[in-house]
């Protein structure tokens, strides 16, 4: 067996450029239920922009804003809207992590540099991935404090409660025609990844639209990058619709597991949380599809929860309408009983529901 070069440790933080991080801050405590964990800006030193560090179960967010407009935040956002820019991964050693990567092929946006506080030391690198989102490698090992130096802990009067989520499942990107080839060979030449499952456009396909994705996974399973290119069909692919508002390649939707989606669901609705609608027929078929589930369908009915199953056990799962202006950024829901796909069953009144949202705002 060959040895991984570059061991992930899982997640680290998941970094958004936004056009005003307190509000999105807000946002995010208020609907989602993150908690308050650090915070950097003027009054921490730190002059140009602000960042705010929300946390729920191993899940961590830090919303960038800048505070003027000649700024490569203030760039970013003016160009894709409020969108992913980091997704940071916990390594050992990020020195080596820079070097096996930039070694195989990867573009350095960040050379290994050592960041120190009265906390410790934090060592962190990074490489550019598809459109403008990158990666960084954070080393935490000699490190105690709230998140990174700079930045200090984050206390609020105004309490919210959390809604069960646990880590990130996964995180898909969208690339452009005849791209996901290429950045699935990327993450496995230049970051080890091997592939886990790949849907054509058989596979994912409406009457009207289709894509293609691969699923990338690190060796352990902590880290899975399924990547969607657009394919093509009568009318536009919610693919198609998304680079075209986002401008380019980047991260369409972070999968969020929990292990009670129905408890879950029910707080984020009840919070304000839009999710896509799927017809009550598609319950008519639940059973025959996947078996013998736990939950009670007439629940998954009301939430609009989908369910499937593979050789492993079932899943169920649910996404959110767009969370930002531009029909770009969305969320999933997952609760995983076993099973280790991504609802291949699910996809045509997935999609159909997509197709539907597209269609009132005039872009299928």
């Amino acid at each position: 067996m060959n040895e991984d070069f570059l061991p992930l440790l899982g997640t680290d933080y998941v970094e958004f450029y936004v056009g005003n991080a307190k509000q999105a801050a807000y946002y995010y405590r208020t609907a989602f239920g993150y908690q308050p964990v650090a915070y950097a800006g003027p009054e921490t030193g730190v002059k140009d922009r602000v960042s705010y560090v929300l946390a729920q179960g191993k899940i961590r967010l830090v919303l960038t804003a800048a505070l003027g407009p000649h700024h490569p935040v203030s760039d970013h956002v003016h160009r894709h809207g409020d969108g992913v820019k980091v997704y940071a991964m916990t390594v050992e050693d990020a020195r080596r992590a820079y070097e096996e990567t930039v070694s195989r092929g990867a573009v350095p946006v960040l050379a290994p540099e050592s960041l120190c506080d009265d906390d410790g030391e934090i060592v962190r690198s990074g490489i550019a991935t598809y459109g403008e989102t990158v990666h960084y490698f954070i080393e935490r090992k000699n490190y105690s404090g709230a998140f990174l130096p700079g930045y200090q802990p984050l206390e609020s009067e105004y309490q919210t409660t959390e809604v069960g989520l646990k880590f990130i499942d996964h995180c898909v990107g969208n690339v452009g025609w005849g791209e996901m080839n290429r950045w699935a060979d990327f993450y496995a030449r230049v970051m080890g990844f091997t592939q886990l499952v790949s849907f054509d456009d058989k596979d994912i396909s409406t009457e009207y639209s289709a894509l293609m994705s691969k699923v990338m996974s690190n060796g352990n399973g902590w880290i899975k990058f399924p990547i969607n290119e657009p394919a093509h069909g009568k009318k536009k692919s919610q693919i198609e619709e998304y680079l075209d508002f986002y401008l380019g390649p980047g991260v369409q939707h972070l999968a969020l597991a929990t292990d009670d989606i129905l408890y879950t669901v029910g707080e984020l609705r009840r919070r304000g949380v839009d999710f896509l609608y799927v017809p009550d027929n598609y319950y008519e078929t639940v059973h025959e599809r996947v078996g013998q589930i736990d939950e009670n369908l007439d629940d998954l009915k009301r939430l609009n929860i989908l369910v499937d199953r593979d050789e492993d056990g079932y899943l169920l799962q649910i996404f959110t309408k767009p969370v930002e202006d531009r029909p770009t950024l969305f969320y999933e829901i997952i609760q995983r009983k076993g099973a280790k796909s991504f609802g291949k069953g699910n996809f045509k009144a997935l999609f159909e529901s997509i197709e539907r949202e597209q269609a009132l705002r005039g872009n299928l």
